[in-house]
């Protein structure tokens, strides 16, 4: 823990150092260009990339449109998509990107317009030089040349651009105020001299004094057609730009190709500056202009060594810069380093405290673990000794048990032989007296099987069972223990099959033992089926690996696939097994006869269950010693189902009858109380896979419900039914085995009335049964009584609840004489037929009477209370005429509404 420790602190540190500049909060700022070969916009942008640099976290990101507004605007887009803290625009077009500079602003991103304008003020700021003003200088320039008697050309720039329109406008604001100034104006086309237009008006006006261009490059290419023309002496060249350098304004007017020029700053390093400023919340002006001035021969001079100087100041900044950041990256890495150190440092001196505090703890455990030890072979030595005296104790049990096992034998022996010689002579007596007798043998020959499983259980334990196997057609011997099935099959309607890829095959095995594995895995398959399901034995000889397979595939319920390795070990019981409570040992002892013949069992649970038996052919696998040359087969693993096709009648269903509603899955208990019940109830039964339905249509008086069913469970079944308004008055018993305290509760919380446990006798089950009936009749004598008052009494809530909302409904349509029984069926949202039965199990009367009963007493009450008339209480309490309901309430009550009215 403390290395882990140690490791994520260093981690952290290292982290943590390595931030530097990158911590700090970066500031993007973007730029839209609109020309990209310019020699005056690419020192703009040099001048703006000077400026960011002297501000480490500012980062500047420059889209070049090339003359494109299209691309211009999309590029003012991805500004804004990458939230960029301002956008500085140099517009191409006045128009076109007014859209997305407004989009930009109404997004919260400041947009400042350098050089050119544009048409909307949703804008932060705008910076550039005074181009009008740049226009007039130009004009007063050739003026004072002239004396204001002078040809001039004037080549502008493009109408769509700000700087276009404006030096015209100064230009011409200046001319014009000179008669003896005639200018001829041409158009530039993409910052270009239009050659031919330009060459035609030399031609037509040979008396060119000056020419006028909008920008210097311009200047320089109309110079170099008039030298072609040998008109360069001639003509005096005006440009607009001043920049230093080659081709520069300043330098043609040095050479003297160029007369003058206009400084017209590019205001990069402003517009960055100004950048800033609004990012910072500082107040800036809207409209932000750029000094200029003229360049002629007289300060060219001065003008280019100012801006070298500049360039050169600009150069040691950037070196500067330059050396500052390796400076910064140097003083970064080396305290990185001493960091590192200190860590280091911190960390050996943390292990060596940890190595000091490690060797006194181990020093202590050790110590601990010494006494431990002690203790533990002390503690040994009493396991051994109690494990001693209890394997005596076990001895002893298992003795006494074994012992008790064999003496339950001999009586159930008798029983067995008894009640076989009872059935044989009473054969012909009748079915009730063959049915009991068939009940009396098949359990008792159960009772004596689960013995013989104890007691072969107790010699799997001790190793005391010897195999004798003998040649035996498989064929025929699993036809012999089959057929005991059959009558099973047909009873629940089971398609039970056996087949075989080899009739002839002859197998040696111990068929005592063998016939025991063949009746555990057909009972499981036939309690796990149900109705109408499927059961197949297949015997497969397979010659290749020299095995028979012997597989027992059902369609039952199947096994949880986190439980299939849990099956063969002893005292199993399934989660999904709600049939029965079975011993568990069946598949334990299954599992190890098969072992004893060295076979196999595997086990598939898709769609049902299959137990695969593999056996090895011939006898080499065996002992000498186990094999014998015949066997007799132990005839007791019979199957449980002998005579089991005796059937019992359904009972007639009479009127005058209460019923009982009898929920169980054992076959042989349902007839037997259906039988012993029939004559005083009419008795309705169900294995448990239907029963909500089936109680849900039948209405019953009395629900008599097993504990585990297959389903669902007795208290999962008691409470939906207690919950369902359409049977939550019907009396619930629960039978179970179960006897703890747990079981009893949850049937409370169900909602059962009775409570009672295996085995039980029919004297205290009949008495319940009577008992709750009696209730019924205690509760429909109060609620008829009391048939417009329904009082929280101590028993009965739900027909309360009922009760309420039936009288409520019928209360409210009192006076509609139209509403029928299958309105207040619908209203209750039951059928007709479930709210008949449930009303006249709790009142004893139809709906209709009850109906009529609370019309009645309530016009008792408006005749005493009211002065309306007989006919107008008949009508209030639903009678369609006046005559109808003086003759109910006569045959009600004994006397016509206006005697019982005139009492007093």
């Amino acid at each position: 823990m403390f290395k882990k420790i140690c490791f994520l602190f260093l981690l952290v540190l290292i982290l943590n150092s390595c931030k530097n500049e990158e911590d700090k909060d970066e500031i993007l700022i973007g730029f839209s260009q609109s020309i990209n070969h310019d020699i005056w916009r690419k020192s703009m942008e040099h001048s703006m990339e000077i400026e960011a640099a002297l501000h480490p976290n500012v980062k500047l990101k420059i889209y070049n449109a090339n003359r494109k507004s299209k691309k211009q605007i999309k590029d003012i887009e991805r500004f804004i998509e990458e939230k960029v803290d301002a956008i500085i625009v140099s517009p191409f077009e006045s128009d076109s990107i007014i859209p997305v500079i407004e989009k930009a602003n109404a997004k919260g991103i400041p947009v400042i317009v350098v050089d050119r304008k544009v048409n909307t003020s949703n804008y932060m700021a705008y910076i550039g030089a005074d181009n009008v003003e740049v226009g007039r200088i130009a004009g007063r320039h050739i003026v004072s040349l002239s004396k204001g008697k002078a040809k001039v050309i004037e080549v502008r720039g493009a109408y769509y651009t700000s700087p276009g329109l404006e030096r015209s406008l100064g230009f011409k604001e200046i001319v014009e105020q000179y008669s003896g100034i005639k200018v001829v104006r041409l158009d530039a086309y993409k910052d270009e001299l239009p050659k031919e237009a330009f060459l035609k008006a030399l031609t037509e006006n040979p008396d060119v004094d000056y020419v006028f261009a909008y920008n210097d490059v311009i200047a320089y290419q109309a110079y170099l057609v008039a030298k072609s023309k040998k008109l360069e002496k001639k003509i005096k060249i005006i440009g607009v730009d001043g920049i230093n350098g080659p081709y520069g304004g300043i330098q043609l007017v040095k050479d003297g190709i160029l007369k003058a020029t206009v400084l017209y700053l590019t205001g990069g390093s402003e517009a960055v500056k100004l950048a800033l400023k609004v990012i910072n919340k500082e107040i800036v002006p809207k409209k932000n202009n750029l000094n200029t001035v003229l360049i002629d021969s007289l300060n060219a001079e001065i003008m280019s060594n100012q801006f070298d100087k500049i360039t050169i100041q600009q150069s040691d900044i950037e070196e500067q810069q330059h050396i500052i950041k390796n400076q910064e990256e140097k003083y970064a890495s080396q305290s990185n380093l001493l960091k590192l150190l200190i860590i280091l440092f911190v960390i050996v001196f943390g292990l060596a405290i940890y190595s000091i505090y490690s060797r006194i703890t181990i020093s202590r455990k050790k110590n601990e673990l010494e006494e431990k030890n002690k203790k533990i072979v002390i503690q040994r030595n009493e396991i051994k000794q109690f494990a001693k005296e209890l394997k005596k104790s076990n001895e002893a049990r298992l003795l006494f048990f074994t012992g008790l096992s064999h003496e339950f034998k001999t009586p159930l022996t008798l029983i067995l032989s008894s009640v076989e010689s009872l059935k044989n002579e009473f054969r012909n007596k009748g079915i009730a007296v063959n049915t009991e007798i068939n009940l009396m043998y098949n359990n008792s020959r159960r009772l004596l099987r689960l013995i013989n499983q104890l007691l072969d259980y107790r010699k799997i334990e001790d190793k005391k069972f010897v195999l004798k196997a003998s040649k035996t057609n498989i064929l025929d011997f699993s036809k012999s223990i089959v057929c005991d099935f059959e009558k099973e099959a047909k009873r629940k309607l089971i398609d039970f099959t056996l087949t075989s890829n080899n009739p002839d095959l002859e197998v040696y095995i111990d068929r005592n033992l063998m016939d025991k594995v063949y009746f555990n895995l057909l009972s499981n398959a036939f309690k796990f089926t149900p109705e109408s399901g499927k059961i197949a034995v297949a015997i497969n000889e397979d010659k290749i690996h020299n095995v028979v397979r012997i597989s027992f595939k059902d369609s039952g319920i199947g096994i949880p696939e986190n439980e299939i390795e849990e099956v063969f070990k002893a005292f199993y019981q399934g989660s999904n097994n709600y049939r029965s409570n079975s011993s568990g040992i069946g598949l334990h002892l299954s599992k190890n006869f098969i072992d004893l013949h060295k076979g196999k069992v595997e086990i598939n649970s898709k769609n049902g269950t299959e137990f695969i038996i593999s056996l090895p052919l011939g006898k080499e696998h065996l002992d000498a010693k186990s094999i014998i040359e015949d066997q007799v087969l132990d005839l007791i693993y019979q199957s449980d189902y002998l005579d089991s096709d005796i059937q019992v009648s359904e009972p007639m269903v009479n009127e005058d009858k209460y019923s009982i509603f009898y929920i169980e899955d054992n076959v042989d208990l349902l007839d037997f109380i259906t039988n012993k019940f029939s004559t005083q109830y009419t008795i309705y039964t169900s294995d448990g896979t239907d029963a909500i339905e089936r109680a849900l249509e039948l209405i019953p008086d009395v629900i008599i419900c097993d504990l585990n069913l297959h389903d669902k469970n007795g208290f999962e079944i008691c409470e939906i039914l207690k919950k369902d308004l359409r049977t939550s008055h019907i009396p619930i018993i629960i039978l179970t085995a179960s006897e703890d305290q747990d079981s009893y509760l949850k049937a409370l919380e169900s909602g059962a009335d009775i409570f009672l446990t295996k085995p039980f006798d029919l004297k205290v089950l009949s008495q319940s049964i009577k008992g709750l009936l009696y209730n019924r009749e205690k509760l429909r004598f109060y609620y008829t009584n009391n048939i417009l008052k329904i009082d929280d009494s101590g028993f009965g809530f739900s027909e309360q609840d009922f009760l309420r909302k039936l009288n409520s409904l019928i209360e409210k349509n009192m006076e509609n004489s139209a509403y029928l029984i299958e309105d207040l069926a619908h209203d209750l949202n039951i059928s007709r037929v479930q709210l008949y039965r449930k009303v006249k199990a709790i009142l004893g009367i139809s709906v209709s009477d009850h109906l009529l009963n609370l019309r009645l007493e309530k016009s008792k009450i408006l005749l005493k209370k009211t002065n309306q008339n007989i006919s107008e209480i008949a009508y209030a309490v639903g009678f369609s005429s006046p005559n109808y309901f003086s003759t109910s309430f006569k045959n009600k009550f004994g006397v016509t509404p206006t005697e019982y009215k005139g009492v007093k």
